[in-house]
């Protein structure tokens, strides 16, 4: 098929490489590059530089309501439209333009987590398991009629970093299943059990070490790597990166031995953290030579 791929972060990149083994990609569409580094030199995005590498001409629009736009747009012809993390609202001409319309592949079991950040809350939430949904693309944020969908438990030490790798493997592997049985029918979302993930905010950051251990270990495992729960230790400000509930009891705050660290009920074990301008390591090599205060902030 003649397929035109829309998508920018690295979540998009296997989904993007799958579909171009298989079909013709026409063009890509991503986000224009961005000031990064040092230098602060416009940077292409990760899609950006993988369609390169696969020789596929790439658009980067910074809006698609213009007529001139969707016009460009229409004028590939294309069977249809994978939008995978792209950024930019589509309007209806352009979900209209392709013969089979524009699918979307997300990072949740929809309805639930429809939204900007499904892998952060799925794992805030206490999630047991999550998923990827092959939509149909409407005007509604991720309302459209599922095609596909597959189901994954999530690790009780699994971060939203891990689960990203995963859910952006499996995506890709889904809507290569997906697209070589169009045209499906689509199931329509219930209307139950509809949530919405916000985008993160960095000030959900900062550790409440008085709350459950069950939470504070949610909150570093859904955090990591980015933006990174943090607290503070002998006044420097540390970003904990991994953990599990572990046995322990203390004061909100106290260091028991390894850090564990007593939270309001219960303890977290600390297994990856990253102290400022340093790498993240793993516990045990973190504590040598570092003397660790009674307790934390």
């Amino acid at each position: 098929m003649r397929v035109i791929f829309m998508g920018t972060p690295d979540f998009s990149v296997p989904a993007l490489r799958a579909i171009a083994a298989r079909h013709q990609v026409v063009a890509v569409y991503s986000q224009p590059p961005r000031a990064a580094g040092r230098g602060q030199k416009p940077r292409p995005s990760p899609v950006h530089r993988a369609a390169g590498e696969l020789g596929i001409a790439v658009r980067t629009p910074a809006r698609l309501r213009d007529p001139e736009a969707q016009a460009d747009f229409a004028a590939l012809q294309a069977d249809v439209a994978v939008v995978v993390a792209y950024g930019l609202i589509l309007p209806q001409p352009v979900l209209d333009a392709p013969r089979l319309g524009c699918l979307n592949i997300h990072a949740s079991i929809l309805p639930r987590w429809r939204g900007a950040a499904p892998i952060h809350r799925a794992i805030l939430a206490g999630d047991a398991e999550t998923g990827v949904a092959i939509m149909q693309m409407e005007a509604g944020l991720d309302t459209g009629p599922v095609l596909d969908l597959a189901r994954t438990a999530i690790g009780p030490e699994e971060t939203t970093g891990g689960l990203h790798d995963r859910l952006s493997e499996m995506g890709a592997g889904l809507i290569v299943e997906v697209l070589d049985r169009l045209p499906l029918p689509a199931t329509a979302q219930p209307e139950a059990g509809v949530t919405y993930a916000a985008k993160i905010d960095k000030a959900e950051a900062r550790i409440d070490w008085s709350a459950p251990a069950i939470e504070v270990d949610r909150q570093i495992r859904g955090l990591s790597p980015f933006p990174g729960a943090w607290c503070e230790i002998g006044g420097e400000r540390v970003k904990l990166l991994g953990s599990r509930v572990t046995d322990g009891s203390g004061a909100p705050g106290t260091v028991l031995p390894g850090l564990a660290i007593a939270c309001g009920s219960g303890a977290v074990q600390v297994t990856l953290a990253q102290r400022a301008g340093k790498r993240a390591l793993p516990v045990e090599e973190l504590l040598r030579g570092w003397d660790l205060p009674a307790r934390v902030e």
